[in-house]
């Protein structure tokens, strides 16, 4: 009996080993999926952080360490489990996906994103700098301004081209009020056509996603700047209507919604028309239907000091400054480790709406 007992063991035990073998051959239901990640706003969302001061800080003893898990070998590492589209740009998620020759948040969300899931990562970004989400992001169910807004905006833009055929002695047509309501919306429009167009072309633009399915995973927002200038108090209600017509036309009604508030003010108080859309941002954590699929995040908190505090007198200290920032704090001092800090910041709060066991 013994030796039957033996065999039968042996017999299970290679049996098991085939099954196991088999299941690890065959494509799990996870790596079948895409998850897809949209990011739209402006300028910042674009990405000011320059390469070449990644390239420094990368290297640098005071910094490097900062930077070494995006790193091997010495050189950048490239995703081969996250992609990217970036308008005209499209590839394995590495440094430059940011403005020309920059980098943006999307390099720390992108490998927060492919470090924790099992299943490939596309990002969809779409960024224009100088663009409002009271005109040009406006969605759908906000509707148009009053009439008398629309009205007065009509008039200063028939006295532009007055002026300018007066000066050049030409006879330009003047703008009509379709002309005028034509601009409302039309970012909101271009970022769902370039959702759309990597929707249907995802196979063609990235070979190695062929086959597999996209799930729309989450939607990360980084913008305000424009809103300042006499539409900061109608900034909630904008992003909550944003919110909403995203999730509707994306067919996506709980997608995770990740909001990085303005943070230009770094290490001060935000005074003003930025406190207001600070505050507006951060409402959208107190929406009832938006509680446990929207976070709004602090990004000031998150500020480069090196870099706030070279800046006032970055002219007296050129050669420094191209090794602590880049830019103006409009866009974050153009500062490396700022924009890393707050595309991680993202990953983080991404991660938590999604409730994903790691």
């Amino acid at each position: 009996m013994k030796p039957n007992v033996k065999s039968l063991i042996l017999t299970l035990l290679i049996t098991g080993a085939s099954h196991a073998t088999a299941r690890a051959q065959q494509p799990s239901k996870e790596t079948s999926t895409v998850k897809v990640f949209i990011l739209a706003g402006q300028s910042n969302m674009e990405g000011k952080a320059p390469n070449t001061l990644l390239d420094h800080q990368a290297t640098d003893a005071k910094t490097k360490e900062q930077f070494a898990h995006l790193r091997k070998d010495d050189k950048w590492i490239v995703r081969d489990d996250v992609f990217i589209k970036f308008l005209d740009r499209k590839g394995p998620l590495t440094v430059g996906y940011g403005s020309p020759n920059r980098t943006g948040v999307e390099l720390e969300f992108g490998t927060a994103m492919g470090n924790h899931f099992e299943e490939p990562v596309l990002l969809i970004k779409a960024a224009w700098g100088g663009h409002s989400l009271y005109k040009l992001f406006r969605s759908p169910s906000a509707g148009f301004p009053a009439a008398e807004v629309l009205q007065k905006e009509l008039e200063q833009a028939q006295a532009k081209v007055k002026k300018a055929n007066e000066n050049n002695k030409k006879n330009d047509p003047l703008p009509t009020m379709e002309d005028i309501k034509k601009d409302y919306g039309s970012s909101y429009r271009k970022m769902m056509a370039e959702v759309n167009d990597v929707k249907e072309n995802y196979a063609t633009l990235f070979p190695a996603l062929k086959g597999k399915t996209l799930e729309l995973a989450g939607f990360v927002w980084f913008q305000g700047w424009n809103d300042q200038y006499g539409a900061e108090n109608e900034y909630e209600s904008n992003m909550k209507h944003f919110i909403q017509d995203v999730r509707k036309d994306l067919g996506t009604p709980k997608l995770p919604f990740v909001i990085g508030l303005m943070g230009q003010n770094g290490s001060k108080p935000a005074t003003g028309a930025m406190l207001t859309i600070q505050k507006a941002q951060l409402a959208m954590n107190d929406v009832p239907e938006f509680k446990g699929n929207v976070k709004a995040i602090r990004t000031d908190v998150l500020v480069d000091k090196a870099a706030e505090e070279l800046f006032p007198k970055w002219k007296a200290n050129v050669e420094q400054w191209k090794l602590t920032g880049g830019d103006g704090g409009y866009h974050y001092y153009g500062s490396a480790i700022w924009f890393n800090r707050i595309g991680k910041a993202m990953g983080e709060a991404m991660l938590e709406l999604k409730q994903t066991p790691k």
